[in-house]
Parts: C-alpha cells; sequence; structure tokens
C-alpha cells in the first residue's frame, strides 16, 4: 500500500530528548566521555573572586574553546549564534544540536554570550593554558591514546592577519623604542630566515604586526607565523605544540622538542 503524506501541523509542545538526537558513534560523544576537566576549578581558583557575578562554568569554556579548533570555526560569534535557543534566534532554533549537547546546555537553556571567551582568556593567561595542555595530554596518555614509542614532529606556516601594505622598510620609518627593542629580540631569535628570506626579514618590518614574518609558499609571499607540533603516532595525538615567526626553522624547535 502506498504511503500518502500527512498534513504538517505545528503543535504545540513535544516530547524531545536531545540526548538521543546525538548518534551513537560522533566523536564528540568519545570526547565527552575521556575528558575530564573538573581540575580547572582548582587549578583557576586564584583568578577569580568570590563575590559578583557567576562565571560560565570553567570546563564550558574550555570546550567552547576545543570547538572552535575542532571545527576550524574563525568566529566565536559565529559559533556562539548556532546554539542559540529557539527564543533568541528569530525563527529557527539551534543550528548545532551536538555542540549544544557536548557543552551541556539544553536546548531551550541560555547559552552564553561569545565574549566570555575572549574574557577568559585574557583572565587565564598563557601560562595556564600551557597547563592545561599538558593535563589534557596526561589524560590522552593514562586513555591509552599516547605511547610515545614514535613521535612526528612538524610545522606549518600560518597566514597572519596583517596585509603586506603594511610591510615597511626599517630604514624609512621612524621606529619607536619599543620597536627597536622587538627587531633586536627577533633578531637574536632568528639568524637565518624562511627560504633565503633572512636578509628581507632584518631589512622589513610589518608596522601593524611586528612578530610576523615574511615567508613563501607556492611561490606567494605572505605575513606568517610558524606553529610547530609534535604528533604521537599512536592516535595523532598532538603532545606539544609551539608558536614562531615564520622565519624559524623547525630544526631548530626540534632540537627542543
Amino acid at each position: 500500500m502506498i504511503g500518502v503524506e500527512s498534513p504538517n501541523n505545528a503543535k504545540l509542545f513535544y516530547n524531545f530528548n536531545l540526548e538521543k538526537k546525538i548518534r551513537k558513534n560522533h566523536p564528540l560523544r568519545k570526547l565527552k566521555e575521556i575528558l575530564n576537566l573538573d581540575f580547572m576549578y582548582d587549578l583557576l581558583k586564584d583568578k577569580y573572586g568570590y563575590n559578583g557575578n557567576v562565571s560560565v562554568p570553567l570546563p564550558v569554556l574550555m570546550k567552547m574553546m576545543i570547538l572552535l579548533f575542532l571545527y576550524n570555526v574563525r568566529s566565536e560569534r559565529k559559533m556562539m549564534e548556532t546554539i542559540l535557543p529557539v527564543r533568541v534566534r528569530t525563527q529557527t532554533g539551534p543550528e548545532r544540536l551536538d555542540w549544544l549537547w557536548f557543552l551541556g546546555y539544553d536546548i531551550d537553556d541560555e547559552v552564553p554570550n561569545h565574549s566570555v571567551l575572549s574574557k577568559a582568556r585574557k583572565r587565564w593567561g598563557e601560562d595556564i593554558f600551557k597547563e592545561l595542555f599538558g593535563r589534557v595530554v596526561k589524560q590522552a596518555v593514562e586513555a591509552g591514546l599516547v605511547d610515545g614509542e614514535k613521535i612526528f614532529v612538524d610545522a606549518s606556516l600560518v597566514e597572519a592577519d596583517a596585509s603586506k601594505n603594511s610591510v615597511k622598510k626599517l630604514d624609512d620609518i621612524k621606529l619607536k623604542e619599543q620597536y627597536r627593542e622587538l627587531v633586536k629580540r627577533l633578531d637574536e631569535r632568528a639568524e637565518d630566515g624562511n627560504e633565503g628570506y633572512g636578509e628581507i626579514n632584518r631589512e622589513h618590518i610589518s608596522s601593524t604586526d611586528p612578530d610576523a614574518k615574511i615567508t613563501s609558499q607556492n611561490g606567494v609571499r605572505n605575513l606568517s607565523y610558524k606553529v610547530h607540533r609534535s604528533v604521537d603516532d599512536r592516535k595523532e595525538i598532538i603532545t606539544s605544540c609551539s608558536v614562531t615567526t615564520g622565519s624559524v626553522n623547525e630544526a631548530h624547535v626540534l632540537e627542543k622538542a
């Protein structure tokens, strides 16, 4: 017997379970199962006061940052817009139910403003993030995802958020004292440039992003940074990471890894 489409009548109430909407083999399920971020409360207790506004739970903030990198989301605002509840959005509900579930929110829960992420980064500081990274790697080791038998080290260029028009000759601009100190410091850190661009980098600087360096990839010059990573061969877990100017040779970082 041929089935016939039923009229699409809107319901006033729905029986909805977010947990059942996330497939069993979803990668976020495995991540949520093994990732324990409760240690963050003790680690960051000195970064928060004992009165005033209540913060977003610290593990939730960290999970938001994980989603940004895991799904290559370039905009924090865009990420938060995809999980807004129905009453905040104009017509539709949350677009990414899996993200909402991973963060521990229900479909009609209030979600934080995107600005909480930039505020958290500023409050926590670089040392806290290094400690967080180390703790997460330790959990991966304890879960049997890292054995350390074979480690690969490599680097990739990341284009800086700076215009090529910002590149100026050092002799043509009047540098402030802090610029002079910065140039001196960078020269000491990188005596040799990337693919023959050492001399160019010693004579030029970006006026908007002095840390970025001129590099060449596939015949195209860009202002870049370089991300160095060591990866365990067993499950391709990143075990260490370092960011340098684009002119630093990865062999120098390998010696320290």
